[in-house]
C-alpha cells in the first residue's frame, strides 16, 4: 500500500511540474508571437516607406530637373544587411533631405502626388512609432521573464535569451554610446 502511495505522490508531482513548465513555456511564446508579429510589421512598413520615399525622390529630380542624387545610397538600403532599426534611421535620415528639397522649389511642393505620398509616409510614421511602442513593450515584458525566477529556468533549458530594444539599445552592457539620442 505505501508503494502506491508514494507512486502516487510522485506522479502528482511531476504532473505538477509539467504543468507548471507548460504555462511557464507558452507565456514565453506569448511574446514570442507578439514580438515576431510586430517584427513583420515594422518591416512592411518600412519596405512601403522605402518605395514612397524612392518614388518622390525621383518625382523631385524629375520636377527640378537633375540628375545628382537627391538620397544617397537608397538603393544600397535593399542589398546592405542592416537591422530594421538601422533601416528606420536611414529612411528618416532621406525623409527629412527629401522634405528639406521639397520645401525649396515651388513646383514640388505644390505638387498633389508629391504631397500626397508625404502624407501616406506620415501615416506610416505614425504606425511605425505605434508599432515600435508595442514591440519595446514586448521586449520588457519577454526579458522579465528571462531573470524571473521560475521562468529563468526554463529560459536557460529552452536557451533564451534577453532581446534588445527596438532601438539597438543595450543596458547589459557597457557601451553608453547606444543611448545617444
Amino acid at each position: 500500500m505505501k508503494t502506491w502511495l508514494i507512486i502516487l505522490i510522485v506522479i502528482v508531482i511531476l504532473f505538477t511540474i509539467f504543468i507548471i513548465a507548460n504555462i511557464i513555456y507558452n507565456k514565453f511564446q506569448d511574446y514570442i508571437i507578439k514580438i515576431n508579429e510586430v517584427e513583420g510589421k515594422i518591416d512592411e512598413t518600412l519596405r512601403n516607406k522605402f518605395d514612397n520615399i524612392l518614388k518622390i525622390n525621383n518625382i523631385i529630380k524629375e520636377r527640378i530637373k537633375t540628375k545628382k542624387e537627391l538620397v544617397d545610397d537608397l538603393e544600397e538600403l535593399k542589398t546592405e544587411d542592416k537591422s530594421s532599426f538601422e533601416i528606420y534611421r536611414a529612411l528618416t535620415e532621406s525623409y527629412n533631405k527629401i522634405d528639406f528639397v521639397r520645401k525649396q522649389y515651388k513646383e514640388v511642393s505644390t505638387s498633389d502626388e508629391v504631397n500626397k505620398l508625404f502624407y501616406d509616409i506620415d501615416e506610416m510614421n505614425e504606425s511605425l512609432n505605434a508599432y515600435i511602442k508595442f514591440y519595446n513593450e514586448n521586449i520588457v515584458g519577454y526579458n522579465k521573464l528571462i531573470r524571473k525566477f521560475p521562468y529563468n529556468i526554463i529560459g536557460i533549458i529552452l536557451k533564451y535569451e534577453e532581446k534588445m530594444f527596438f532601438d539597438g539599445k543595450d543596458l547589459n552592457d557597457d557601451n553608453i554610446k547606444d543611448f545617444k539620442l
